[in-house]
């Protein structure tokens, strides 16, 4: 102990016992627990650093508290029973052990998240790791900020009925939404969920990063919330220069994998052919060529030349064959009736799309829009 306190030196141990000004106390402690927290200390040596860090959480003055909180946040110096004391200090002392302190065991954290203060479940929530059980807590009682703060950290453990929690009780929340689905790691129901929810930007990332079968993709331009990409489909049919039309909606960021993959639903080879030849910077013809007369590889070469997401190539490729199967077999394809055939045909060649898929997309895509605000009301 004699060469601990040489180290801490006599002067630092007085200095903070006798000031009686606050700001020197802290500044006392600041240095004590600093010099603590790098010492090598045997048994005893630790026992008296930990007699010490009581003594500091019971000083009277917040600022003395406060400097042992910071200085050693991070630090497994720390007893648990001074890291939870703290915890239940004013926020300027409880907030940085909160949020940072490796001596809390799980069951002190959700303790702290059901005590209900909601700037503390939000230290809980950005820990540098929050276990399952935590998580779970968080989810089901925290406040939208801690919930928002959570989904955002990826190193915490978020069970999947974590997340639908998140979902069932914010999920009209479009920051929450938005932190959940730039998670690194996201089950596909709840993938699925988010992007019924999600905003446009957020549902293209969707699909770009996370693991959404072909049938989902198809799924997902069909929502009634992507209206307006219903209506830019609907309205390069009837353009008389599709590919200036094309042109603008690059310029504007609006020529994505979710459009080009509505248009190829609904039947509309020519908007696919003028998109990819944009997003791959080739001309018209050159793509056509690719798409249609360049064998198995040609769709590929181009698709990948478009930068389109490389989950959503198989989707495409479904799609362009059945198109072509149907134009094959004298199938007029800029009837109405088309559109409904070439997505029979596209989902009943994929056995693993169940039965209430193939309804769905009936009854979502297969729809004049009038029709399907119709249908929106009525649900």
């Amino acid at each position: 102990m004699t060469a601990y306190r040489a180290r801490l030196t006599e002067l630092d141990i007085r200095r903070l016992i006798k000031a009686a000004d606050d700001d020197e106390r802290a500044a006392a402690a600041h240095k004590l627990c600093r010099s603590m927290d790098r010492a090598e200390l045997d048994e005893d040596g630790q026992a008296a650093a930990h007699k010490i860090l009581r003594m500091l959480a019971e000083d009277a003055a917040e600022l003395v508290r406060r400097a042992m909180a910071v200085t050693l946040k991070t630090s497994d110096l720390m007893p648990r029973d001074v890291a939870r004391r703290l915890a239940a200090d004013v926020d300027s002392v409880a907030l940085p052990i909160i949020n940072f302190s490796p001596a809390f065991s799980d069951e002190d954290l959700i303790e702290i998240v059901h005590a209900g203060s909601a700037v503390r479940q939000n230290a809980v929530a950005g820990r540098p790791r929050v276990g399952r059980d935590v998580a779970a807590a968080v989810a089901a009682v925290g406040c939208e900020q801690a919930v928002r703060t959570l989904a955002a950290n990826d190193n915490a453990d978020i069970a999947e009925a974590s997340l639908e929690i998140c979902l069932d009780r914010f999920g009209s929340s479009p920051q929450v939404v938005a932190a959940l689905a730039y998670r690194h790691a996201l089950p596909l129901k709840v993938t699925e969920r988010l992007i019924e929810l999600a905003s446009d930007a957020v549902r293209e990332h969707l699909v770009t990063r996370h693991a959404v079968a072909p049938e989902t993709a198809i799924r997902l331009a069909a929502f009634a919330r992507e209206r307006a990409t219903v209506d830019l489909v609907d309205e390069a049919s009837a353009h008389a220069d599709l590919g200036e039309f094309v042109a603008s909606l690059n310029a504007r960021k609006a020529l994505t994998a979710s459009l080009l993959l509505r248009a190829l639903a609904r039947g509309q080879m020519a908007l696919l052919e003028h998109g990819l030849a944009e997003l791959a910077g080739t001309p018209h013809q050159r793509a056509w060529l690719m798409i249609h007369d360049a064998g198995p590889l040609g769709l590929k070469a181009i698709y990948d030349r478009a930068g389109l997401p490389p989950r959503l190539f198989q989707a495409f490729r479904a799609g362009v064959d059945t198109w072509r199967a149907l134009q094959g077999e004298g199938v007029d394809t800029s009837a109405d009736a088309f559109r409904q055939q070439m997505l029979e045909r596209f989902l009943t060649q994929r056995p693993s799309v169940g039965r209430d898929d193939l309804a769905y997309l009936m009854e979502r895509l297969d729809r004049h829009p009038g029709e399907r605000d119709q249908v929106g009301a009525a649900a």
